[in-house]
C-alpha cells in the first residue's frame, strides 16, 4: 500500500448498509485513511454488500471482477457486509485477490483487521456467528447525508422468515441502551441535523438492555431532543407492532406520520408458509389502529409475489388487501431463493413468467391507488424539508413528513440549502410525487 493510506468504499443495499458504511468510513478515517472517489485512486478498495436478493449479490462479484486488474498494481480488496458473512472464506476462492472478508457483526474489530492488512496479511476474516451480543457503536461516524442523521438502535433478526437470509448474515437481535441512543441523538442535533431516522432490521423489536424505555417511549424521547423536528423509523415488523406506537405518533408532532409495515402477502396460508407468524386479520387490525389515529398516517409496505405454493387465489387475497389498506407506497418483489433459508426446500414451481405477470398486475393496481391518494393533496399546504434541486426543471426537491416526494418552485434564484423547511402549496399531483409552490 502507498505511504498515504487511501480507500474507496461502495455500498450496496439498504439504509442499514448505508449507515454501516458511514460508521466504517469514520473508523477508517480515525485510523489515518483518506477517502477517494474511485477505485483507481485507492490503495484499499471496499465493497459493503447486500444479499437480500440474488441480483444484489451477483452485482458485487461482477464489480470485483471488473476491477481485479487493479490488484496487480498493489491495491488491496475487502468485502464487507451480508455477502461477506454469507459466503465467508469461499470469497477467497471465488476472488483470490480479496484480502479482507468481514460481516457487519465484526465491524467493531476493523481497526485490528486494518493493522493486520497493513502488516501484509492476505486473508483476514471477521465472521462472528449470530450469537454475538456486540453492536457496532462508534463516535467516529462520518455522516454522508447533509440533512438526515441515522441511528441504528437494534441490529440482527430473530424472526427467521422462510425466505429471508438476514438472520444468518446479521446475527441475532441485539439492542443498544436507550441512554446511548439518546446521547447519539443529542450529538446529531448539536451537529445541526433536524431529522433523525432510527434503524433496525426490525426496529420496533427494540428491547432496552437496561429496561428503561419501550420502543414507543424511545420514539417520544428522541422526538423531544432539542433541535430535532422530525423522527422517522424503519423497518417495523407486524409481530412486534403495538398500539402505543400509533398513540405516541399522535401525541408528538415531531414523529413523522408515516409507517412502513411489510405485509409480504395478503394470504394467511402463505404468511404461515413464510413463517411470518401472523395472519392477514392480525395485520389488518394494526392497520385499523393507524387509520383511527388523529393524524392521517401514510402507509407503505413490502410484498413478495410468487412465493412457493402461492396459488392464483392467494394472489387475489393479496390484491384484496391492497385495495382495503390503500397504501401510499408498495415495494413489490418476485420471490427468489436465498442461501440457507427454509424456503429452499420448498418446491418453487411457479414459472418466472407468472411471477413477473403477478408483479406487474400488483404494481399497476398500486399505481392507480397512489394516483388517487396523491390527488387528495391538491391545494394542501404542507411542510417540506429540502433535499436538493432539479436544475433541469428549475425545481427544489424535498420530502413531506409523510415521506412523500415534493418538487416545487420558490420564485427565488437562490436555491434553499438542504435541510431547510418550507411551506409549500400543492398545485399538481402524480402517482409518485407532488408538485407545488413555496409560500
Amino acid at each position: 500500500m502507498s505511504p498515504e493510506k487511501t480507500f474507496y468504499l461502495e455500498t450496496f443495499g439498504c439504509q442499514m448498509n448505508a449507515h454501516d458504511s458511514e460508521k466504517v468510513i469514520g473508523t477508517l478515517q480515525r485510523e489515518g485513511y483518506r477517502r477517494v472517489e474511485s477505485e483507481e485512486e485507492a490503495g484499499l478498495i471496499l465493497y459493503n454488500t447486500c444479499s437480500i436478493r440474488d441480483k444484489a449479490e451477483q452485482k458485487v462479484f461482477n464489480r470485483l471482477n471488473d476491477y481485479k486488474k487493479l490488484y496487480k498494481s498493489g491495491k488491496r480488496f475487502g468485502v464487507l457486509g451480508c455477502v461477506a458473512q454469507q459466503e465467508g472464506e469461499k470469497i477467497f476462492e471465488r476472488a483470490p485477490y480479496v484480502s479482507l472478508v468481514s460481516g457487519s457483526a465484526s465491524y467493531r474489530k476493523l481497526p485490528e483487521m486494518l493493522h493486520r492488512l497493513e502488516a501484509g496479511e492476505n486473508r483476514i476474516t471477521g465472521l462472528d456467528d449470530r450469537q454475538t451480543d456486540e453492536t457496532f457503536e462508534t463516535e467516529f461516524t462520518a455522516r454522508q447525508n447533509p440533512y438526515r442523521g441515522y441511528i441504528t438502535i437494534i441490529e440482527g433478526c430473530d424472526k427467521f422468515c422462510a425466505y429471508c437470509v438476514v438472520p444468518y448474515t446479521r446475527g441475532k437481535e441485539r439492542s443498544r441502551t436507550s441512554a446511548s441512543v439518546l446521547e447519539e441523538a443529542r450529538r446529531i442535533a448539536d451537529l445541526g441535523y433536524s431529522e433523525i431516522q432510527l434503524l433496525g432490521q426490525n426496529v420496533n423489536s427494540y428491547r432496552d438492555p437496561e429496561g428503561k424505555l419501550s420502543f414507543a417511549e424511545l420514539l417520544a424521547a428522541v422526538g423531544q431532543v432539542p433541535g430535532i423536528r422530525r423522527v422517522r423509523f424503519t423497518t417495523s415488523h407486524p409481530r412486534d407492532f403495538t398500539k402505543d406506537i400509533v398513540e405516541v405518533i399522535d401525541a408528538y408532532p415531531t414523529l413523522c406520520d408515516h409507517i412502513h409495515l411489510p405485509v409480504q402477502s395478503g394470504s394467511s396460508r402463505i404468511l404461515k408458509a413464510m413463517a411470518r407468524e401472523y395472519t392477514s386479520d392480525w395485520y389488518l387490525e394494526r392497520i385499523s389502529w393507524m387509520k383511527a389515529a388523529k393524524r392521517k398516517i401514510s402507509l407503505s409496505t413490502d410484498i413478495i409475489v410468487g412465493f412457493p405454493g402461492e396459488t392464483p387465489d392467494d394472489f387475489i387475497q393479496t390484491m384484496d388487501l391492497l385495495a382495503e389498506v390503500q397504501y401510499d407506497c408498495v415495494f413489490g418483489f418476485k420471490y427468489s431463493p436465498r442461501p440457507n433459508t427454509p424456503a429452499l426446500v420448498m418446491i418453487d414451481s411457479i414459472p418466472e413468467a407468472e411471477k413477473s405477470q403477478r408483479l406487474q398486475v400488483l404494481l399497476e393496481r398500486q399505481r392507480e391507488i397512489q394516483r388517487a391518494n396523491y390527488s387528495n393533496h391538491l391545494g394542501e399546504v404542507m411542510e417540506v424539508m429540502v433535499e436538493g434541486q432539479n436544475t433541469a426543471r428549475g425545481q427544489v426537491t424535498g420530502r413531506s413528513s409523510q415521506n412523500k416526494s415534493v418538487n416545487f418552485t420558490t420564485g427565488s434564484p437562490i436555491a434553499p440549502a438542504p435541510g431547510t423547511y418550507m411551506q409549500v402549496r400543492i398545485t399538481a399531483t402524480h402517482p409518485n410525487s407532488l408538485v407545488g409552490e413555496a409560500l
